[in-house]
């Protein structure tokens, strides 16, 4: 299976992975721990408490993405991508 890279999606996955190294997370979920393809979704918190879903998506490193039932965070999250569009933030900086 051939998978599709998204835009300004090698930067995200080197400033994800730079954030996290050596560090600890805890993850918490909603209805479903895992999609119909078995990939986790969960929502990922920082040792400082900092939700690093709604953190990604407000600061251009990711877009909104719910997978029903799991749409706990939804408006938090649709309010961020707002805000880091407005500011032309990580991936919203060329549009």
């Amino acid at each position: 299976m051939k998978v599709r890279k998204e835009y300004f999606g090698t930067e995200a996955k080197i400033f994800v992975t730079q954030l996290l190294k050596n560090k600890k997370v805890k993850l918490t979920f909603d209805v479903q721990k895992t999609d119909r393809y078995g990939r986790v979704l969960a929502y990922v918190y920082l040792e400082n408490g900092v939700f690093l879903n709604q953190y990604l998506v407000e600061n251009g490193f990711a877009v909104v993405s719910t997978f029903p039932p799991n749409v706990k965070f939804v408006e938090v999250f649709t309010k961020a991508e707002k805000s880091a569009r407005n500011k032309k933030l990580g991936l919203w900086k060329m549009n």
